[in-house]
């Protein structure tokens, strides 16, 4: 049988950016595919050179603003290591209330694009009506929807009043409800296990072996969470990371869509325990030396590489994001693939090309 090679994207309708892959076919059947990338590039980390280190933090959030509060955080808490600034506990309590919301609305954002993916058209916009919620809470506390700007080095800028926290608890309980609501159909439903159950499988041993982290790990049952590390104010917040083991884009689905509702409930935790007193302390002289620092990002591990010399620049700024790492693993689930499930396997992974390309 002849192979025909095929272009997928870079602009393609289930992609939300351009990944271009080139895919070898034969009879229907996926037989190779090969990346290409560099579509967004902009050059971030070289801007390190020219910024001052505070206002790093205002161009790593711009990494990605689906999770930019988690970039800021990974970016500070490195500055403040280098730095050896003690950071409050209520600041740090803040910054995780903040970072799940973050991953609460990513994955609520992705479980609609990818109901989207399968011609799920109305379970797509019951997730994204959910959103809008936790959307409002970010827009009420931070005063921006998305790239909401909380952390600084040494803490973050904003508070939460008890007002604000009774009335975000209210928000969160009823959200928690519209997406319990979805359960039978996301995890049920004839038409979501027809598409992807079985389909794009990638194995444990394959998933250690290609360093896949995030969903894509836990989905093939691994138990590996950056939050498991304690940063912020994990630590004290007896966090457990979510698994399942077929490895399947129904298995990655199912973690993500159990994550939603374990952020949730940490963000609820996090409000009962907040304790008092300062959100910021005060940071004097200028970094020097190197650390690297990870967070949890909603598609996986975050990695910065920071290295400072003493002076207002910060030397050098190395970004390994999780969309990079899910990359390789990619590659090898589609092989052996028919052509129609490739949109729904590329985007089991949640690409985040502009995470990647930076």
């Amino acid at each position: 049988m002849a192979r025909t090679i095929l272009p997928f994207g870079p602009q393609h309708p289930v992609l939300p950016e351009p990944l271009h892959l080139k895919l070898t076919i034969e009879d229907e059947i996926v037989v190779e595919a090969l990346p290409t990338l560099g579509y967004v590039h902009r050059g971030l980390e070289k801007l390190c050179e020219v910024r001052d280190f505070n206002q790093m933090i205002q161009i790593v959030e711009r990494v990605c603003g689906i999770c930019s509060c988690l970039h800021a955080l990974c970016y500070c808490e490195g500055v403040e290591q280098i730095m050896g600034v003690e950071v409050p506990r209520r600041a740090k309590y803040l910054r995780t209330i903040w970072g799940e919301l973050h991953r609460v609305h990513s994955h609520l954002l992705w479980l609609g694009l990818f109901a989207d993916a399968f011609g799920f058209e109305s379970l797509f916009m019951q997730f994204w009506r959910v959103r809008e919620r936790i959307m409002d809470i970010m827009e009420a506390t931070c005063g921006n929807r998305v790239v909401v700007s909380v952390n600084v080095i040494g803490g973050v800028r904003r508070d939460l009043t008890p007002e604000q926290c009774k009335w975000i608890e209210e928000q969160v309980a009823i959200a928690e409800k519209e997406i319990r609501q979805l359960t039978s159909t996301i995890l049920n439903d004839y038409t979501v296990k027809k598409r992807c159950c079985g389909k794009g499988v990638l194995s444990k041993d394959q998933a250690y072996q290609l360093g896949a982290v995030g969903p894509m790990l836990r989905g093939s049952g691994w138990a590996q969470d950056a939050r498991q590390t304690g940063y912020a104010a994990f630590g004290e917040l007896g966090f457990e990371p979510i698994v399942e083991f077929d490895g399947d884009c129904y298995a990655r689905s199912a973690v993500r869509f159990r994550e939603t509702l374990q952020s949730l409930d940490l963000v609820r935790l996090a409000i009962a325990r907040l304790p008092e007193g300062e959100i910021a302390a005060k940071v004097k002289g200028k970094p020097q030396g190197e650390t690297v620092t990870r967070v949890e990002q909603p598609r996986g591990e975050l990695l910065y590489y920071l290295k400072a010399d003493g002076s207002k620049h910060m030397d050098r700024v190395r970004i390994r994001t999780p969309t990079f790492a899910n990359i390789p693993p990619l590659l090898a689930m589609l092989p052996g693939c028919e052509l129609a499930d490739v949109p729904v396997i590329v985007l089991s992974i949640d690409p985040c090309i502009s995470c990647t390309e930076r």
